[in-house]
């Protein structure tokens, strides 16, 4: 978890045409996240792959794919952490990992990074005065303190110290420090794993309430293909790899499948067929 805390981030992917908005395209335009030939290489092993795709703003755009086929290699770098990344990667209108970036996006990782001997509020009170320093914020840092716990529905739990909390209460306090100062994209990395149906359900209802009520604009990995449902548009992965960059409906009615996991089994099949075809033809 981070909202881009203070410290030097790692370099950015060879930025091959900064595309600053003009007056003809102004920022609300472009989009939250812009890939061309985005490539990770982690020893021998290519974890992307030439990856090309936009993130809308506004919107909850979902990665899925089965766990190992790079979602969170790709979450990584698009908050500046990932080492040896070639391509270019545009955040909210800069390189991935820029400086400007640190207090723009919230970043949840799929393992909770909360201080067990602090509790709730002691937690969201540290990272907020990271990001929003100085006596005369202090109002202010209370205020998103306080908003940040409710919206994870923690507040009869404020007091309690994290470490006594379970393991899905933790994820939330994680995601409540993402939230903080009101991030304009959060990078979420599978942040309802191990949580229940009603805990679940909860979540993507204020995940749907950041995007359509406060403008913010969501990317929310899973494994999980029903989630994708809940999803204004997708990115499939497969082994480093995109098989599909489009909405829940047109991914239907282009492989006539009745659900996205009938759908993405069907680009699987795909997939697989061709590179067959490719070795045989070699």
């Amino acid at each position: 978890m981070m909202n881009n805390a203070p410290g030097s981030p790692r370099p950015g992917p060879a930025h091959t045409a900064d595309r600053p908005p003009t007056p003809d395209t102004p920022a609300v335009h472009t989009p939250a996240v812009h890939a061309e030939n985005l490539t990770v290489v982690r020893g021998p092993r290519t974890v992307l792959r030439n990856l090309g795709f936009t993130v809308p703003r506004g919107q909850i755009t979902g990665l899925l794919g089965p766990s190992g086929c790079g979602k969170s290699t790709l979450m990584r770098a698009l908050v500046g952490t990932q080492a040896k990344v070639t391509g270019t990667l545009d955040v909210l209108g800069h390189p991935a990992g820029h400086p400007a970036l640190r207090t723009r996006i919230g970043y949840v990782t799929q393992a909770p990074s909360v201080y067990d001997d602090l509790t709730v509020r002691q937690n969201l009170d540290y990272f907020a005065a990271i990001l929003n320093p100085g006596r005369a914020a202090a109002d202010r840092r209370a205020e998103d303190v306080t908003r940040a716990i409710a919206d994870v529905d923690l507040t009869t739990h404020a007091d309690s110290l994290a470490g006594n909390l379970s393991g899905g209460q933790r994820n939330r306090v994680s995601l409540a420090v993402a939230l903080l100062g009101a991030p304009e994209l959060l990078v979420l990395d599978e942040p309802t794993v191990g949580l229940d149906p009603v805990l679940r359900r909860d979540l993507w209802h204020l995940f749907h309430d950041i995007a359509t009520g406060r403008g913010a604009t969501l990317l929310v990995s899973s494994h999980v293909m029903d989630e994708a449902e809940r999803c204004h548009r997708l990115l499939l992965m497969r082994d480093g790899e995109l098989l599909a960059d489009d909405s829940p409906d047109a991914l239907r009615t282009r492989t006539g499948a009745d659900t996205v996991e009938e759908a993405f089994l069907h680009l699987v099949d795909e997939a697989k067929a061709a590179a067959r075809m490719k070795e045989t033809t070699r």
